[in-house]
């Protein structure tokens, strides 16, 4: 065991030193529906819900029978996606009532036992653009490049299953794929695999945080772009960039801030969004599909959609949240489907509240860092595996 955990050290390391740092950790695998390691989980009673008895879960059914899209294909899963497709339309009281009857809420826990964490949001940006280049609209959306290689060594090397590296080959060696600040140094880099045109480089670099956006041409036609794949680079946070320089205090920092520092700053912009060296790669989604589809592969659903980590909260299950509004002490207590996931989102209690499309969301998601807490809602023990259902809720992994 030492010899293959050395191992795994020097692979690592010699991956980190020789491809500066294009070895990134893999987003997480963990299939729909599956039940994390209880031990980050506790069994609760309903009354211990912040808010439950309040919430109107009418959206939130619509939201988790997107989930059974893929959770009914899942053992343990399937009963209570064919009992909620029969409820739709029926009252808010039904629908609560169905909710306890056929679930257990368990409070999610961070592993040093505390229950609050972080709650962000997110959205689709708008933006206008054009499918060939202008005068106005001169900034490239890049799909992604032909050169761009994914290597995944967990077929030689299991330990290093959470891993992958993304490079290009350079005559017969793989190095690591161009930085942000050098794309956006040589624009010959990535000819040939313009996806689209903006008119706005700030907006742009947004969209990459976001990961999706819509964009709207001269003609009215909207066309949705969603996350295609990433150069391997770690992502570098600017709004942290600008703390640090004293550019903004903390309770200052929020994306409107940056977006308008960066509006008043443009001869220090580019700099500054060259310091964050990932950059991503687009994919343009069918034109019936109106809202982007997260991790799990079905649309997202604006202001129910929750982005998680899956370690924990098991993709496609309900979550109830307990938060507040941006910027306010109101209470914002919901019933959201665990939907997707981020590279940002790390941790037990840590969740991203999808706010939509459009300046209206991004306003809200700009805004919104708040202490929450959340609780994710398993079926009963006649909905799920046998050998689950006969497991304590409060056993440790692998016991």
């Amino acid at each position: 065991m030492k010899t293959v955990l050395n191992r795994a050290v020097l692979i690592i390391s010699v991956c980190i030193t020789l491809l500066l740092n294009a070895c990134v950790p893999k987003p997480p695998t963990v299939a729909p529906g599956t039940l994390p390691p209880v031990s980050q989980l506790q069994a609760v009673d309903w009354q211990q819900l912040d808010g439950w008895a309040e919430a109107d879960v009418t959206r939130s059914l619509d939201a988790f029978l997107q989930s059974c899209r893929v959770l009914r294909h899942k053992t343990g899963w399937n009963d209570v996606c064919q009992e909620a497709a029969e409820l739709t339309g029926a009252p808010n009281e039904v629908l609560i009532a169905f909710f306890e009857q056929r679930f257990i809420p368990h409070r999610v826990q961070n592993e040093d036992g505390t229950d609050t964490g972080i709650i962000t949001g997110y959205y689709v940006p708008e933006m206008n653009g054009s499918r060939i280049r202008t005068e106005r609209f001169n900034t490239p959306v890049y799909r992604v490049p032909d050169d761009l290689l994914t290597i995944d060594l967990r077929s030689l090397y299991p330990e290093l299953e959470g891993y992958r590296l993304r490079g290009r080959l350079e005559g017969r060696r793989i190095v690591p794929y161009y930085s942000r600040f050098e794309l956006d140094q040589d624009s010959e880099t990535l000819k040939g695999n313009e996806l689209l045109w903006v008119d706005d480089p700030v907006e742009l670099f947004f969209l990459h945080i976001q990961g999706s956006g819509s964009i709207r041409f001269d003609n009215g036609q909207n066309v949705m772009i969603n996350y295609g794949d990433q150069n391997g680079h770690p992502y570098r946070s600017i709004g942290k960039l600008l703390i640090d320089r004293g550019e903004m205090t903390r309770d200052q920092m929020s994306m409107q801030n940056i977006r308008a520092w960066a509006r008043n700053n443009p001869d220090q912009t580019k700099t500054l969004l060259g310091e964050n060296p990932s950059y991503i790669f687009f994919r343009e989604l069918p034109e019936e599909m109106t809202m982007p589809p997260g991790s799990l592969g079905v649309p997202l659903t604006p202001e129910v959609s929750l982005a998680v980590d899956p370690r924990t909260i098991p993709l496609g299950a309900p979550v109830f949240l307990a938060t507040t509004w941006p910027y306010t002490p109101r209470p914002l207590n919901r019933l959201m489907v665990a939907q997707d996931t981020g590279g940002a989102i790390k941790g037990a209690v840590r969740a991203d509240f999808f706010w939509g499309l459009g300046h209206e969301a991004g306003a809200l998601a700009g805004r919104m860092k708040q202490d929450g807490k959340l609780w994710v809602l398993l079926p009963r023990p006649s909905a799920i595996p046998e050998e689950q259902a006969n497991r304590p809720v409060n056993a440790p992994p692998g016991s």
